[in-house]
């Protein structure tokens, strides 16, 4: 019996099924058809890659949420390991002459809190002096600054339409003043927060340099005999570091403070010491930007004094930071911290961008360190001579060089 053309042998003949009539077909390419061929169904790997996204999502977000909840703590015992690893080679020499650890800890930590202390009182009466000075003299300074503007540039300005405008009442002058209220109560509470935090930072800074070696044996005594010696050599490069950068900081802020304490003393600045040890400290302690808020308070003296002093001192700021840049900075940090300065440059923005001016401060001994235990670790090898690889030479070297002798070779008659 003749087969009908709609017959298809894996289906009944009552089945009102549709058959596709390319199945079992072969094409050009002798690749047969199959219904299951087309079936759009997910890769493997689609649904572990979403799986293992959304799990980083959340752990990230997690993780960002914490660490802005316990921001503020771990600036406080960052500073407190920089401050620890900072005096712990006193208060060890202290302790190898026979005082208690504590002892020597508690004394260092008086000895450092004293002198910051005598440094903000000088600096803060010269402020507050000043601001006096300011508030009861603003007449003559306003005349003196508008006779000198009027001179200078040749400006016409009139100096009681001035000082009228300044003691008005309801002008922008004394508004802005009577507004200042507000942002000196906030300011308070923020001078508080900052007290708290650092008695906070003193106690973490005295667990850790008086209790220095029970903590390093417990941590050890927990690690292999291989890596407690790879944590303890970390841990002193780490102090050696530290130590270091604070040696080059301090005789640099010594250099500078010396520079403008010449300065300002030739020019009659009002206390000449305090305004150095300003410049000197802030220059030197904050990064990238300490240069130019050191100079701000000097400028600002000098200028109510007389605006012809004022530039001198810019001037003087200036022909210093060259000089320290140039001459000084090279070769002390080179002795001490041995860190490129386009790496110092890139740790304290790095620094300031994750915590600020803590994080520029800190971020100095930091990368020094990583660079130390880089340098520590790993394999080294000579370098191939190459032309992007020549290090220039000073000319004493290279005519050293040259000339490697004086003296003549030839034999001597006796």
């Amino acid at each position: 019996m003749p087969r009908p053309a709609d017959y298809h042998p894996n289906v009944p003949e009552d089945s009102e099924t549709d058959v596709d009539p390319n199945v079992g077909r072969i094409d050009a390419s002798g690749t047969r058809f199959d219904r299951r061929s087309t079936d759009r169904t997910l890769p493997r790997w689609v649904i572990p890659a979403v799986t293992i996204f959304w799990t980083g999502f959340l752990l990230t977000f997690v993780a960002r949420h914490v660490f802005n909840r316990l921001a503020d703590l771990l600036i406080l015992l960052l500073v407190s390991l920089f401050v620890a690893l900072a005096i712990e080679p006193g208060v060890n020499k202290l302790a190898a002459r026979g005082w208690r650890r504590w002892r020597a800890t508690v004394a260092i930590l008086l000895s450092v809190l004293l002198a910051f202390l005598v440094f903000l009182v000088a600096i803060g009466t010269l402020v507050g002096g000043q601001i006096a000075d300011l508030l009861s003299e603003s007449n003559v300074y306003i005349v003196d600054t508008v006779t000198f503007l009027n001179d200078t540039f040749g400006t016409q300005i009139d100096a009681q339409t001035v000082i009228d405008e300044v003691n008005n009442p309801d002008g922008r002058v004394q508004q802005f003043i009577q507004s200042q209220g507000d942002e000196a109560v906030r300011l308070s509470l923020t001078a508080l927060g900052v007290i708290f935090q650092g008695l906070s930072a003193l106690l973490f800074t005295y667990y850790l340099v008086a209790d220095g070696p029970r903590l390093r044996r417990v941590i050890c005594a927990r690690l292999t005999p291989a890596r407690q010696v790879r944590v303890l050599d970390a841990w002193e490069l780490a102090i050696n570091k530290t130590g270091g950068y604070l040696y080059s900081r301090a005789l640099l802020a010594l250099l500078s403070a010396f520079f403008h304490w010449v300065v300002f003393q030739s020019i009659g600045t009002q206390a000449p010491i305090a305004l150095a040890l300003w410049v000197g400290l802030v220059s030197q302690f904050l990064p990238v930007v300490g240069t130019y808020l050191a100079g701000i308070l000097p400028v600002l003296v000098t200028f109510l004094d007389s605006p012809l002093k004022a530039a001198i001192v810019i001037g003087a700021i200036i022909i210093y930071q060259q000089v320290e840049n140039y001459f000084f900075a090279p070769r002390i940090t080179a002795r001490t911290m041995e860190l490129h300065p386009a790496v110092a440059f890139g740790a304290a923005l790095g620094g300031a961008a994750l915590l600020g001016a803590v994080g520029a401060i800190l971020a100095l001994p930091a990368a020094a360190m990583a660079q130390a235990l880089a340098s520590e670790w790993g394999k080294r090898y000579d370098v191939v001579d190459n032309h992007l690889t020549l290090i220039q030479q000073p000319r004493s070297a290279a005519a050293s060089e040259k000339h490697p002798s004086s003296q003549d070779d030839s034999p001597r008659i006796p």
